[in-house]
């Protein structure tokens, strides 16, 4: 089979990359479609050479560092690749990769992260963010918003078999889409993390610091517990807003950006590790883990499905402060019930090699579609049918 993979941009080395990177290795010879590729060089070893197709927005004023800013022609220039010579095509979409062109002699298989979310459920939140929630600006993101949810649903019968990478997002899929979808998750490299047995006395949090992460509420919980310990790992927007809520807290330390080593180090040492963002699935909670480090999370997203309340870990049920204390305190009674063992085998039910015999899986029985023989449709026999149901 010839491979086409269909990813949004290639930006940054994040989730969605580690996606596309284990694909690629699944199937070597695959050619690679996204909007733009400006990924650093240094940055691109995992791409291993293959074939990289941009759209006409790669080559736009300021498309660098302002390619989100032609979100309006995103749905045409994803159309606009020619697909026609690939058997299979596969995308790896947040935005609007599954909207590729393909025909009924070939397959796509769409591995969703997410429906667009600032195009559904979180559209109020994304304004909000945007600060454009009143105004001429709020009314024409409005209307283009409006204009793409046509579009994604209308896309969305393009697409035979959709994968979801959570029940969390398998539920939106549903909800946007009206399409069933099969539930993969994501691939983290557990096999980079080692198991520490031997724990320290601080909880560790660790993120890029940007609102929806909620590294405050975790900040704002551990001021009124200075009998415990917090480390904050990341840097982003809200450090000054982080660093401020810390200023009179000495239980608090405030590291920054650390290097990868440095990260690994902290969470195979940490107590626990402190989760308070809503997310679609949440590859760090599962690196904690793969450490053999319990974590306490926000009862919500994916976490539910990462992270086993009582086992390896504990959920708190509100994005508040006081809910984070209350599971801390909680954890701090039954921490010696939980297992290293198994925190670390419930991380590896993600592994990178269960994703790829997933996704093996997956395309494995939807390639019958290439092969199947379709019988001619016969009119007459479904006329005269319809119409000896009507006479009767």
């Amino acid at each position: 089979m010839k491979v086409a993979l269909i990813h949004d941009w290639l930006v940054v080395n994040g989730g969605a990359e580690k996606v596309l990177e284990q694909i690629l290795i699944q199937y070597p010879n695959a050619d690679i479609f996204t909007l733009v590729d400006f990924l650093p060089e240094k940055e691109r070893g995992w791409l291993n050479n293959a074939k990289v197709t941009t759209s006409f927005i790669q080559k736009l004023p300021f498309a660098k560092n302002k390619y989100r800013n032609y979100f309006p022609l995103f749905p045409i220039a994803i159309e606009q690749f020619d697909l026609s010579d690939y058997d299979l095509v596969i995308s790896s979409s947040y935005s609007v990769a599954k909207g590729v062109i393909t025909g009924p002699d070939q397959v796509h298989i769409s591995y969703c992260h997410s429906p667009a979310r600032y195009a559904w459920d979180l559209q109020a939140q994304y304004l909000k963010e945007s600060a454009i929630e009143r105004g001429l600006k709020s009314i024409i993101a409005r209307y283009f918003l409006h204009k793409f949810r046509i579009w994604d649903v209308r896309t969305s019968n393009g697409v035979d078999e959709f994968i979801a990478n959570s029940g969390f997002i398998k539920k939106r899929i549903y909800k946007c889409y009206r399409r069933e979808a099969l539930l993969v998750y994501p691939p983290v490299d557990v096999e980079r993390f080692q198991v520490c047995k031997e724990k320290d006395d601080y909880y560790l949090a660790a993120s890029r610091l940007v609102p929806y992460k909620r590294i405050d509420l975790i900040v704002e919980a551990f001021t009124h517990m200075p009998d415990k310990k917090l480390k904050v790992i990341g840097d982003g927007p809200d450090m000054s807003k982080i660093k401020n809520l810390a200023k009179n807290a000495p239980n608090i330390e405030i590291l920054g950006y650390q290097s990868n080593e440095a990260m690994v180090t902290h969470m195979q040492k940490a107590k626990a590790f402190v989760f308070a963002a809503e997310e679609d699935f949440g590859i760090v909670p599962v690196e904690a883990q793969a450490c053999g480090t319990p974590v306490i999370a926000y009862g919500k997203g994916g976490c539910l499905e990462t992270v086993r309340n009582g086992v390896t870990g504990m959920h708190f049920q509100e994005q508040t402060s006081a809910s984070i204390q209350a599971a801390v305190n909680r954890f701090e009674t039954l921490s010696d019930n939980l297992s290293v063992e198994d925190i670390r085998a419930n991380a590896e039910r993600f592994s990178n090699t269960t994703f790829r015999k997933n996704i093996h899986s997956v395309v494995t029985r939807n390639s019958q579609l290439l092969t199947d023989h379709v019988e001619p449709f016969d009119s007459t026999t479904v006329s005269t049918s319809l119409l000896d149901k009507v006479q009767s």
